[in-house]
């Protein structure tokens, strides 16, 4: 990218029909550009800018994902690197490193790609799966930043990342504990909780920063959908929340807030997306209401973390990974407030979360990384790792902790998922080391386990004492590895044998 200047670009803009008042305007400062629209009969959709230059050496090049990852990110080599690259992209030869994307929180969706004749930038700013109605409204659409780097390239990410979030949202401690997920897969029950608190507890013992007992999904009375009150193998979630605090331990829920089947929700307030009406639209006043109050008795039960999950595919109808350059496939819809764009939307949504939960600590899962960054403290950076195929957790969560671990402690506190432990399903030679990287990676460690051996025990122990500590941790071999096997630990490189 030696010929690379942010202020010589061309762009256009697609709206509904063909334009006739929509505008764009453009603020310059050093190394960054500020994307301005306004319209007010036009309905704009994309924004597209192009900068042209050429690029001859031989470089790498990484992309970010829209929401979670899903063990696909990797360096490539230019001209091999054909997977659209949302929110930021770094462009390397090994000496220099350039980097270039949007700040956090912006207001629209971004999404790069880069090739030998210069770099496109898709700016997604609809509503729904068309135009937004701005109704003579001026919007700044996101701010791009440019930066270069001498430096290697892990550094360099990490270093950019910070310039692209002004005010992260994190926790004061470490987080840590059990989740019962990855061995129960929703079955499961208030005397299951308990005994997965009462082990919490035994392996944190002395430890004055208490561990989290988060429990998963299975405790309503609808699998994955609301009205989220107890199910019969459950009762009484706020004396749940009693008994583990009880253990010294701190509860946390799981909660689906934008599928409910609550008569009280008619389906006009549902977002009507090919032809159907399933999931809450949250800019419907009677929906903010509800799912106000849905937080707040979460909150009254006694519960200190919410994991909040699925909103991404409820929105926008397609998980990350089966998206390309735009954030929905559906095309011809809208949201009931069509005067916002997509990215402002997911925004409030996320505030009204934020204020709703008050002093409770927030997981986002499937939530939109560029924008939850400063909204919640915990996010989940990739896909689900498993209790029972050690090739999934290897993929899904080796993957998003080496390349998204630049994100960690900048945008906010990572969660590259879980250790799950269920029977013998996955050899504890294998489980043990993604302990033992999670531990020392100064991310969330969050561990599925309803009992464990002694030696398991002594091992999770350690791991609970380690993550106590401050470490430097970064993976080494990522030109190499998707899954990287080295990692540099402390100023000492460990190897681990993930296959």
């Amino acid at each position: 990218m030696k010929n690379f200047e942010i202020d010589s670009f061309t762009y256009e803009l697609v709206c509904d029909g063909e334009p006739t008042d929509a505008a764009l305007s453009f603020a310059r400062g050093e190394n960054t550009l500020s994307v301005f629209l306004t319209a007010t009969a036009d309905r704009p959709q994309f924004v597209t800018l192009r900068w042209r230059f050429a690029t001859e050496e031989a470089l790498f090049v990484l992309g970010d994902a829209w929401e979670r990852s899903y063990g696909e990110l990797c360096f490539k080599k230019l001209g091999e690197n054909d997977r659209p690259m949302p929110w930021y992209f770094a462009a390397t030869d090994m000496a220099e490193t350039c980097c270039f994307g949007v700040k956090t929180q912006p207001n629209a969706f971004v999404c790069f790609t880069y090739d030998r004749s210069g770099i496109t930038a898709k700016i997604d700013c609809r509503n729904g799966g068309g135009g937004v109605a701005l109704a003579g409204r001026s919007v700044k659409l996101c701010t791009f930043v440019f930066a270069r780097f001498a430096r290697p390239p892990f550094e360099s990410l990490c270093a950019y990342c910070r310039q692209l979030c002004d005010a992260p949202l994190l926790p004061r401690e470490k987080i840590y504990g059990g989740n019962n997920w990855y061995y129960a897969y929703g079955e499961s029950s208030f005397a299951d909780i308990l005994r997965d608190a009462k082990l919490q507890a035994e392996l944190a013992r002395g430890i004055e920063n208490r561990p989290f007992m988060v429990v998963d999904d299975g405790w309503s009375i609808h699998r994955t959908q609301g009205p989220y009150l107890p199910n019969e193998k459950f009762g009484d979630m706020k004396a749940l929340a009693a008994e583990i605090k009880k253990l010294g331990v701190r509860p946390g829920l799981w909660i689906r807030l934008l599928d409910d089947v609550s008569e009280e929700l008619t389906p006009e307030m549902r977002i009507l997306r090919g032809g159907k009406r399933e999931y809450l639209d949250p800019t419907n006043k009677t929906v903010q209401q509800y799912l106000r109050r849905e937080i707040e008795t979460v909150k009254a039960w006694g519960y200190e973390l919410l994991k909040h999950d699925f909103s991404t595919v409820d929105l926008f109808g397609s998980y990350g990974k089966d998206l390309t350059d735009t954030v929905t496939n559906d095309v011809g819809w809208h949201f009931e407030d069509e005067s916002k764009t997509n990215a402002e939307i997911v925004l409030d949504f996320y505030r009204l979360i934020k204020e709703a939960c008050g002093d409770m600590l927030i997981i986002g899962c499937n939530t939109v990384s560029h924008l939850c960054a400063g909204l919640v403290q915990i996010n989940r950076t990739g896909d689900d790792t498993s209790g029972r195929d050690w090739d999934r957790t290897r993929k899904m969560g080796v993957n998003t902790l080496a390349f998204r671990l630049a994100q960690n402690n900048v945008f906010y506190l990572a969660d590259a998922d879980c250790v799950g432990i269920s029977g013998d399903l996955i050899p504890w030679e294998k489980n043990r080391q993604w302990l033992d990287v999670l531990s020392k990676s100064d991310t969330a460690l969050f561990v599925s386990c309803p009992e464990a051996a002694p030696a398991q025990k002594a091992d999770l122990r350690q791991a609970y004492l380690e993550i106590q500590k401050d470490h430097a941790v970064q993976p080494v071999d990522l030109f190499e590895n998707c899954t990287p096997e080295i990692w540099e630990i402390d100023g000492a490189r460990v190897r681990y044998c993930w296959d």
